[in-house]
């Protein structure tokens, strides 16, 4: 490592100013070393970058403003091996770093790190097997990038909803999507993983690794670095779908035809409703989903409904998800997210909701004018997790829950506690509210991708938490994931 050392030595002398001081254990001269070190053992396949160069930049952009860190340097592992001299030395030195797929992790340090971010953009291929209905995804692609390159094949995979959504944080907190009323979670739908375990070992992981399996399913980044998904794959014609936007007269007239959409029979029929307040402003939203070109009569209740913008049509499914990119898009702001599940939006929940954010949207919006206040209800089949075995998450296949979320965008860095507060608040009142109307929500499961940060292990993962912990500690004994950020077992 006499190359290393030499570096490390002409990296502190150029590069050392403005690198922020790393934990009680690490400093920007530790870090420095350690960028070094993995630089010198990475392949042609692979490569490090320092700011301020471009590379460097995208590398550790995260979607939300609140989720990007300064790290001390940005890694592009190219090849499985990599990723594996990478672990091997992050372990080794007990250097804090983060694992960045598509960069749309809300919570601060989750998939960022002032260490050693590594970015898995180099992951990008999507490979199709029609022989074995799979289709290979790159752990650095978007959902939106994963359909546009099936598009032309006539089949698809269950993944995200909306562009700009990362494959692999996704499918690793489990994965709803508008095919999981017929095909169940993300997770449900995944065939096999190609994962660099916490001490290098490289290995592929099926439903015969029982444990691991589990873990995978749901578990976040606990068990090591995914840097292969395959998916099982569904046929795909043209789908209708799109966006419509309502005053805020016809509110009861959606919380009515809401109510009256859950009796349906159908589950090629999706919508995600939205109610959101911003710059003074109260404003309904309904995403449409049907999977043939054609829709049935499932949403006449909505579509009589006059809409004040927005179109919905036949297109693929490819236009529908990059044309629903601006319902997410945040502009550069911060934002957080806090999960509510229900088992059902009756016209009570319904309300309860909607009060939510005519309570917080004005109070907020009052602290900081660029805060947009948002509810979203989304309701599936009542059989959605029927398609699936026992996975990490839901803790619960047993009966159906709806993972509503409640999230706010803001610029004001100062405000971020108070943000969080006001999330804590939202969802604990819809829990009360859901309580009341006689639903068994008091132990359900927060959606994983849908929790804030300091959500407990519990409330996500429920009698799930013992065995996840138990599986941790055999596959990760010197706690090597543990230097990551994230829910940690």
């Amino acid at each position: 490592m006499a190359l290393a050392t030499l570096l490390c030595t002409i990296s502190l002398a150029l590069l050392s100013y403005g690198q922020p001081e790393i934990s009680e254990n690490h400093n920007s001269s530790d870090l420095l070393c350690t960028c070094n070190k993995i630089a010198v053992a990475l392949s042609g396949a692979s490569q490090v970058f320092f700011p301020p160069t471009s590379e460097y930049l995208f590398d550790i952009e995260h979607a939300a403003s609140s989720s990007t860190e300064a790290s001390a340097c940005s890694v592009e592992p190219g090849s499985v091996e990599d990723v594996s001299e990478i672990l091997r030395i992050l372990g080794s030195t007990r250097t804090p770093f983060a694992v960045k797929g598509g960069g749309h992790a809300t919570n601060p340090g989750f998939s960022s790190t002032t260490g050693v971010q590594i970015s898995m953009s180099r992951f990008n291929e999507t490979k199709v097997n029609l022989m074995s209905g799979t289709v290979e995804v790159g752990p650095g692609l978007t959902w939106d990038q994963v359909y546009a390159t099936l598009e032309p094949t006539g089949v698809n995979v269950v993944g995200g909803r909306v562009a700009g959504v990362g494959v692999a944080g996704l499918t690793l907190g489990g994965g709803y999507s508008f095919l999981t009323s017929q095909y169940g979670l993300a997770v449900d739908n995944v065939a096999g993983y190609e994962l660099v375990l916490p001490n290098g070992t490289i290995t592929n992981v099926t439903s015969e690794d029982r444990d691991l399996w589990f873990g995978l399913r749901g578990g976040l980044n606990n068990f090591g670095v995914v840097t292969k998904f395959i998916l099982k794959s569904h046929p795909q014609s043209d789908i209708w779908g799109g966006f419509l936007l309502y005053s805020e007269n016809q509110l009861d007239a959606i919380k009515g035809a809401l109510v009256n959409f859950q009796k349906k029979n159908d589950t090629k029929a999706e919508v995600i409703t939205t109610r959101s307040y911003s710059s003074g402003q109260f404003s309904i939203g309904v995403a449409y989903f049907y999977d043939a070109p054609t829709p049935s009569r499932v949403f006449d209740c909505l579509l009589d409904i006059p809409a004040t913008g927005g179109n919905v049509s036949t297109r693929s499914f490819a236009d529908l998800v990059q044309n629903l990119g601006p319902l997410v898009s945040t502009n550069g702001l911060r934002l957080f997210y806090a999960g509510a599940p229900v088992s059902q939006y009756s016209p009570a929940i319904f309300d309860s909701f909607v009060n939510q954010i005519k309570l917080w949207g004005p109070h907020l919006w009052a602290l900081d004018k660029n805060v947009t206040v948002v509810a979203t209800l989304e309701p599936f089949d009542k059989g959605l997790f029927s398609h699936g075995s026992d996975s990490a998450y839901p803790p619960d296949r047993s009966h159906a829950i709806f993972p509503s979320v409640f999230s706010v965008q803001w610029s004001n860095a100062s405000l971020d506690e108070k943000m969080a507060f006001a999330l804590r608040n939202m969802s604990n009142i819809i829990r009360a509210a859901a309580l009341t109307d006689g639903q068994n929500v008091s132990h359900a499961a927060v959606y994983v991708n849908y929790a804030l940060y300091d959500t407990p292990l519990e409330d996500m993962y429920g009698g799930n938490v013992g065995r996840l912990r138990k599986i941790r500690a055999a596959i990760d004994p010197d706690d090597v994931m543990g230097l990551s950020g994230g829910f940690k077992f």
